[in-house]
């Protein structure tokens, strides 16, 4: 059972980058957050309501919301609306290199050899990513862009090290934290502007909502939770397997600098946390 909630949890999440492309294809990265964010506050508000009570600790969320989902994913989601799929997807699975360093203020400690070692060559892989393997000339397409999937990177291992403090079981946190955040987002959508979008547009939505913001999470804590090691390992397979993904379902030609910058990211990663 262990191993079906890490399979299942690692197939869905290897989807979502072509999920997030083609729905961007049909609503602006707000709309998209708008009616993912619905949907995952429908499915842990269902998964939640036997349970329901008002405390004090939810209040937390009232931040945490803030960051995830309204933050991050208006910052990930616009970095793959300017970025190809194969790039931004890329870009952001630095998100763990980002906690490694991360962790070195909070903690006290002073960075390892294989920490630097790690981030060096992680962050390496990145920049290849990003130049289209022209690192000499540091040459980016979309700057911008660039930025945007990086940033979306330090926001996610930031909200992690905020996550890991809160005691609240999985089910009232994400609950709460959608519920705010859904007040944001819909606060900001109404600034922008609301209009009905196409029914591919919503069906992309939900199913961001469901497999990248929702479902997934629960497979993927219980795997976490029957077999740690299993799990931790079975994670570096997401991001080959989203390319494949990409390349099947949104049609892009999958870059030789991406799957080589993509496995000097996941190098960094395991050098860095060995």
């Amino acid at each position: 059972m262990a191993r079906k909630h890490a399979l299942g949890a690692i197939l869905l999440w290897s989807t979502v980058a072509s999920a997030f492309k083609v729905s961007l294809r049909y609503l602006s990265p707000i709309q998209l957050l708008f009616y993912a964010s619905l949907t995952s506050l429908i499915l842990f508000g269902t998964l939640y309501i036997r349970d329901f009570s008002l405390r004090r600790d939810n209040l937390r969320s009232a931040y945490l919301g803030l960051i995830n989902p309204l933050l991050y994913y208006l910052v990930l989601f616009s970095a793959y609306d300017r970025l190809p799929a194969q790039e931004a997807q890329a870009l952001n699975y630095t998100w763990p290199l980002i906690l490694i360093l991360l962790s070195i203020p909070l903690t006290g400690g002073k960075p390892g050899a294989r920490g630097i070692l790690g981030s060096l060559v992680g962050f390496s892989g990145a920049l290849v990513v990003a130049t289209g393997g022209n690192v000499t000339g540091l040459n980016f397409a979309d700057p911008a862009g660039v930025a945007l999937g990086l940033g979306s990177a330090v926001i996610w291992a930031s909200y992690w090290i905020l996550n890991l403090r809160d005691g609240r079981p999985l089910v009232e946190k994400m609950f709460w934290n959608f519920l705010f955040g859904f007040a944001y987002v819909s606060a900001g959508l109404y600034i922008v502007g609301f209009t009905l979008p196409p029914v591919e547009g919503l069906l992309g939505a939900v199913y961001v909502g469901l497999f990248e913001m929702g479902v997934t999470f629960l497979l993927w804590y219980r795997a976490l939770e029957d077999d740690t090691t299993f799990a931790s390992n079975l994670a570096y397979l997401v991001p080959f397997l989203s390319l494949l993904f990409i390349a099947l379902i949104v049609g892009e030609s999958i870059e030789p600098t991406t799957v080589l910058g993509l496995a000097m990211i996941i190098a960094g990663i395991i050098i860095g946390r060995g």
